[in-house]
């Protein structure tokens, strides 16, 4: 074998390992084309605190201002329970205070009060209702709380003691006659006067077939939620 011959033939062999490597280079992706291929991060989702019922505060936003009302878990844990998560939902928002007596409650929280076109002396019969249309009452849970100015309660039928709903009334003067027939779950801790403005602007027919009916209506434009010593 010639000298020619065997650098040829090593000149031929270097040239293929280059064209390999010119090949395998040009097929590996770059550190901008690998991390554009890499697969994507996942969101971590942050699950959600659970709700205390307990230290959970409700701020009525009215057409006369704000109320704020403090639940009484302990004492009836199926009506606050009810009230906040109806409240979450946006049921209460729009809602008129349809009864008011003066010296004795206001009471609102009745779907039916913010249907147009509805009679107003419909108004107190509305339920919170299933999917099925089917109202969801509450059992009664009569405490030793006595209704107080301020004291927020359970509407309910007179006539069955567990045919509470969604409704609800703000004691306006001390009534302890009420103490033990109606299931009490907070009390307002700012905006009595709100309340009195209410009742005074509701301007209330006397002479009305079911009692305190307001020739002027009052909203609930809005319910906030908040939690006792958040951001403390």
């Amino acid at each position: 074998m010639t000298m020619a011959f065997r650098t040829s033939r090593a000149r031929a062999a270097r040239l293929l390992c280059l064209f390999a490597l010119a090949i395998l280079s040009a097929a590996a992706p770059t550190g901008k084309a690998a991390a554009k291929k890499a697969p994507p991060k996942k969101k971590e989702v942050k699950q959600a605190k659970p709700r205390d019922y307990a230290k959970t505060l409700a701020t009525l936003r009215t057409s006369q201002g704000d109320v704020t009302i403090r639940f009484l878990y302990d004492k009836a844990p199926s009506g606050v329970k009810t009230f906040v998560d109806l409240a979450e939902k946006g049921f209460y928002d729009g809602t008129s205070f349809h009864r008011v007596v003066p010296g004795f409650v206001i009471q609102g929280g009745d779907p039916r009060t913010k249907t147009p076109g509805l009679d107003p002396l419909t108004y107190g019969f509305g339920e919170n209702t299933d999917a099925l249309g089917n109202p969801i009452l509450l059992k009664a849970e009569f405490s030793d709380v006595t209704h107080r100015r301020g004291v927020v309660a359970m509407a309910r039928r007179e006539s069955d003691p567990d045919s509470a709903s969604c409704q609800f009334f703000i004691v306006l003067k001390d009534s302890p006659f009420l103490d033990r027939h109606e299931t009490v779950f907070g009390e307002v801790t700012k905006g009595m006067d709100v309340i009195d403005r209410i009742v005074a602007e509701s301007r209330p027919n006397p002479l009305a077939q079911n009692g305190g009916q307001p020739t002027s209506y009052q909203k609930i434009l809005k319910v906030e939620l908040s939690e006792e010593g958040a951001g403390k």
